[in-house]
């Protein structure tokens, strides 16, 4: 073997070395990841107590906004509430219409004839869920277009004990929608052959799919509403 032949073999050696001498100082970097991510764990910690702390505060603000609001002072006097939405529920922006408007708004309409898919009178009439979202037009708020859909927004009201006037009523299933007008009536668009009309209900419980509301009935649920906007518009 030549002197040049052992040189080559000599620097293929030495390669093969700094190989192995870098596999072997991996643990090392890994060891490094795992410090850097127990610090970045450790940071996450303590930005939770943080937010724990500013929720804490976010709750007092609320406790003095919502007193506030229900005496009438002036941090709710601009604000714009916000339908609140239950578990299954979207969010619907209501500005400052409450329940008591929609039922003047969709009382308009009383006498209108029944027409399937109308949603306008421009149509000639309305069916049950185009009347409940001219109303809700008439009042600047947007609501999806038929009961099925209607049936998903606002919050969910447990009984017809509690439903107040404004508050929607959906039956068979999300085939129908009334509004709800208070001591047991509502105001609704039946079917083809009759119009726009208020009747007393028939419907119990257990007969009603859901109840919902999507704008705020007013006195409590108004200051509610108002305080929770303050908080928002604070924590920003």
């Amino acid at each position: 073997m030549t002197i040049a032949m052992i040189s080559a073999r000599i620097g293929q050696i030495e390669q093969t070395m700094a190989q192995l001498s870098a596999t072997i100082q991996a643990p090392v970097v890994t060891t490094s990841a795992t410090a850097t991510s127990a610090t970045t764990t450790a940071t996450a910690t303590s930005t939770g107590g943080l937010t724990g702390a500013t929720a804490g505060a976010d709750q007092a603000l609320f406790a003095t906004a919502l007193a506030t609001a229900q005496a009438g002072g002036t941090g709710s006097a601009d604000v714009v509430p916000t339908a609140p939405a239950g578990t299954s529920g979207t969010p619907v922006t209501a500005g400052a219409a409450t329940g008591d408007d929609l039922v003047t708004a969709a009382r308009k309409y009383l006498g209108t004839p029944y027409v399937w898919g109308g949603e306008s009178l421009a149509e000639g009439g309305l069916d049950c869920s185009g009347l409940v979202q001219l109303a809700m037009k008439d009042l600047g708020v947007d609501v999806p277009r038929t009961a099925r859909a209607q049936m998903t927004i606002g919050t969910e009201v447990a009984s017809l004990a509690q439903a107040r006037p404004g508050d929607l009523i959906i039956t068979r299933g999300g085939g129908h929608v009334m509004i709800y007008l208070g001591d047991n009536q509502v105001l609704h668009s039946p079917r083809p052959g009759q119009d726009v009309q208020i009747r007393d209900m028939f419907e119990t419980d257990a007969d009603i799919t859901s109840i919902r509301r999507v704008l705020p009935t007013g006195g409590q649920d108004l200051a509610t509403a108002a305080a929770r906007d303050v908080v928002t518009a604070g924590s920003r």
